[in-house]
């Protein structure tokens, strides 16, 4: 099963559900997803990082994060992304009255 950009498109609740759904259609199955979204790759048994077409990292979530390379520091970003947004949300660092 080849899935290219499966999530790129949608709010993170229907990705939540839509992990869900794939996990169970992927049972037994081989499946390479081409993703940007980093969530997508935390799930992977195997991860493959490119930069400019060249393949510059391989192996799990965590084995690429304790490496410090490429995908530790888009994580980094990703995840402080993350929580700017949440922040944002919750009107947390605005100016109080």
């Amino acid at each position: 099963l080849v899935l290219d950009e499966a999530t790129s498109a949608i709010d993170p609740e229907t990705e939540q559900a839509l992990a869900g759904a794939l996990a169970r259609l992927a049972d037994g199955r081989t499946v390479v997803s081409i993703a940007h979204r980093l969530s997508t790759a935390e799930l992977a048994d195997l991860v493959l990082v490119f930069d400019q077409g060249r393949l510059v990292e391989r192996g799990h979530h965590d084995e690429l994060l304790a490496l410090g390379g490429t995908y530790a520091a888009m994580h980094r970003s990703w995840m402080g992304a993350t929580r700017d947004r949440a922040r944002a949300a919750d009107g947390a660092g605005l100016p109080q009255p």
